[in-house]
């Protein structure tokens, strides 16, 4: 038998809480030899509020826990049994593992040990304030979004012409 990662579905706010559970019930019934890990996985957003930036996490999948186990009888009647799971996604009576590209795109950095740039809520045409930096108190619209690089092109009318920046996502917050 080999192990694989399994998703299975939750109350919608319950993700932390059967994580919690199944790790006790993993504990308590010796089934840390086929159930090893349980994620929730998360992703880093960048939140701009009153104008102080933060890091938040975010529930990529709410509804959702991934497991990775070795599927057999008693594993799977263990986490199905789990207060709070409503079952295993799949089709047909057994769960059908993800498959190992589908774990790393899901997982990103939490396997591959790459962090990821945090997800920000900035899109093309939004208008802007400049927050930080050389242009502090400019407003424009964003032009291009580099997630990649962590940055935004803004158009700012600077002594009467559109003037292109190129700024970070923390120096610029959304117009009020």
């Amino acid at each position: 038998m080999e192990k694989n990662w399994y998703v299975i579905h939750t109350y919608s706010g319950y993700e932390n809480k059967v994580k919690a559970n199944l790790e006790k019930r993993v504990e308590s019934m010796n089934m840390g030899d086929k159930i090893f890990r349980i994620m929730v996985p998360m992703e880093e957003e960048l939140e701009v509020k009153d104008g102080k930036k933060k890091l938040v996490k975010k529930k990529v999948f709410p509804g959702y826990v991934m497991v990775e186990m070795i599927m057999t009888d008693d594993s799977w009647y263990v986490v199905r049994n789990t207060p709070g799971v409503t079952g295993f996604v799949g089709s047909g009576t057994r769960p059908i593992p993800l498959l190992e590209h589908e774990v790393h795109m899901i997982l990103g950095s939490d396997l591959s040990g790459v962090p990821e740039l945090p997800k920000v809520n900035l899109t093309v045409g939004q208008e802007i304030t400049v927050i930080e930096g050389p242009f502090e108190g400019f407003s424009g619209r964003i032009e291009e979004v580099f997630a990649d690089r962590g940055k935004v092109r803004v158009t700012v009318s600077m002594f009467g012409r559109e003037t292109p920046l190129e700024v970070d996502f923390a120096q610029v917050a959304e117009m009020e």
